[in-house]
C-alpha cells in the first residue's frame, strides 16, 4: 500500500453517515452494502468502519464506484496485516494515511470532527485467537494497545463520539457480556486475559474522554446499551450479520441499524 495523502485531524462536514461492523475482507459483503447504501441513504458519503477490515483497497473503490460513498475511514482491529500498515503510520507519526482513493488507516489514536462533533478513534484489540495465527503471517503483536495510544487518547480531552474495535470493559451490551461471560468458542485462559487487558485500557480511555456514544466492533454481536450516567454503546455486528450496518446521525448521535433483510432488498433493486 502507498501513502496518498496523510493528515492529523480529519475535518468532514457530514451530517449522516454510515457505521459498519468487521469486513473480513469479505468482497460479496461489501458489494451488497455499497448497492444498499444507494437505496437506504443515497445521501450518505462517508462510512466509519470498525476494524477487521481485511479489502484490498483499489478493489473496494470499485465496489462503491458508482455510489455515493467516497470516503471509508478505519478504525484498525486486530486481524490486520500490521507487517505493511505499522509501517506506513510509522513514518507519518500521528497521522491517518489515505491509501486509495477512498479509503483511510486512521492514526492509533486518531482525532476527528464529524458534523461539528468531535471524534475519537482508537484502534486495535487482542486476538483470542492468537494461538491459531501465525506470527508475522496472519498476526502482529501491533495489534496491541499501548500505554502510549491510550495516554495519547486522554490528553486530547473529551469527546462526543468514540470509534474501536475492541469492547470497553464495563459495558452495558448485554449481548456482549454474555458471549464474554459464556466464552462460546473456548478460547484459551491466556489470550483471554490479554482480551481483558484489551478491553481495560479502552475503558480507561472512555471513562476519561467521556464520549456520549462509542462505537465498536470486533464481537460480532449486535447491540446496545447506556450506562447510569448515560454514555451509550454500540456494538456492530459483522460480515452478513445482523446490526453490522449503522446509519448515523452526526447531529442527534442517533442511529438506525436496517435489518438484514432490508439491506438485502436494497441491494437487490
Amino acid at each position: 500500500m502507498d501513502v496518498l495523502q496523510h493528515s492529523t485531524h480529519l475535518i468532514l462536514p457530514d451530517q449522516r453517515v454510515a457505521v459498519s461492523g468487521d469486513w473480513h475482507g469479505n468482497v460479496t459483503w461489501v458489494r451488497m452494502l455499497a448497492r444498499a447504501l444507494t437505496v437506504l441513504a443515497p445521501e450518505v458519503k462517508t462510512i466509519l468502519q470498525l476494524g477487521d477490515w481485511g479489502m484490498n483497497p483499489s478493489a473496494m473503490d470499485a465496489e462503491f464506484a458508482h455510489t455515493n460513498i467516497n470516503t471509508v475511514l478505519v478504525c484498525l482491529g486486530n486481524h490486520e496485516y500490521y507487517g505493511q500498515i505499522t509501517p506506513l503510520l510509522d513514518a507519518h507519526p500521528g497521522s491517518s494515511v489515505r491509501v486509495s482513493g477512498m479509503r483511510w488507516l486512521l492514526s492509533r489514536p486518531a482525532r476527528l470532527t464529524i458534523g461539528g462533533r468531535a471524534v475519537l478513534s482508537l484502534g486495535g484489540a487482542a486476538s483470542v485467537d492468537r494461538h491459531s495465527q501465525i506470527e508475522g503471517v496472519s498476526w502482529w503483536p501491533d495489534e496491541a494497545i499501548n500505554d502510549r495510544q491510550v495516554a495519547e487518547a486522554i490528553a486530547g480531552g473529551a469527546a462526543d463520539v468514540m470509534l474501536s474495535h475492541e469492547s470497553p470493559a464495563g459495558t452495558p451490551v448485554r449481548g456482549v457480556r454474555e458471549v464474554l461471560r459464556t466464552n462460546p468458542w473456548g478460547f484459551p485462559k491466556d489470550t483471554l486475559a490479554e482480551s481483558a487487558e484489551s478491553r481495560a485500557r479502552v475503558a480507561k480511555v472512555w471513562d476519561a474522554v467521556r464520549p456520549e456514544l462509542l462505537l465498536h466492533g470486533h464481537i460480532h454481536v449486535a447491540g446496545g446499551g447506556a450506562t447510569g450516567d448515560g454514555r451509550r454503546v454500540a456494538s456492530l455486528g459483522s460480515d452478513g450479520r445482523e446490526g453490522s450496518l449503522g446509519l448515523l446521525d452526526m447531529r442527534t448521535l442517533r442511529m438506525k441499524t436496517p435489518s438484514l433483510r432490508e439491506i438485502r432488498d436494497a441491494a437487490a433493486g
